[in-house]
């Protein structure tokens, strides 16, 4: 579809506010049982990189964000700083970690995925989608669907440790 057919499209704003100019989609949050496994996840696994933690022992849950950034050198220091900077960001994950779920075997987190389905899935977008899904395979994260199944051959989706399905596409098209 071209830009004008899907500005067309019923409910779209072609144009939108001024007023909403400036703003930013900041951060998608989920819920996680075991933090170290998400964490492990989604800085060893997929790369992120961890920018700042909240803690609220009251409320007995902390939060975790994440971003994957080429340069990690572009984090702020100062952790003053760094949470404005991290305001302003585009695409951050936030995890969130209920105390006390790592430790009960029978708690999990409804993905979304299963009756009701709700929230579908997060997406990285990768250089090359066939070097990423071997490295994926060679770590053992488990798939929800290889390149290989399906008709869709262009993409790929694992599982985080809390069943949270995540697409893999590649910037360009896959050859």
């Amino acid at each position: 579809m071209t830009l004008d057919e899907l500005n067309a499209l019923p409910g779209v704003t072609a144009a939108p506010d001024a007023a909403t100019r400036e703003y930013v989609y900041n951060h998608t949050m989920i819920r996680v049982k075991d933090l170290a496994r998400a964490l492990d996840f989604y800085t060893r696994v997929l790369g992120f990189s961890l920018i700042e933690k909240n803690d609220f022992p009251e409320a007995k849950f902390s939060l975790y964000f994440l971003a994957l950034l080429a340069d990690r050198g572009q984090i702020p220091q100062d952790p003053a700083e760094r949470h404005r900077w991290r305001k302003s960001m585009p695409g951050i994950l936030e995890l969130t970690h209920n105390h006390g779920t790592e430790h009960d075997p029978a708690f999990t987190y409804h993905s979304g995925n299963a009756d009701p389905r709700g929230f579908g899935h997060l997406c990285v977008a990768v250089p090359d989608i066939h070097a990423a899904c071997a490295r994926f395979e060679q770590l053992g994260v488990p798939f929800q669907k290889r390149l290989s199944d399906g008709s869709m051959k262009d993409i790929a989706f694992i599982k985080d440790p809390d069943g949270y399905w995540v697409e893999i596409i590649q910037f360009t098209p896959v050859a």
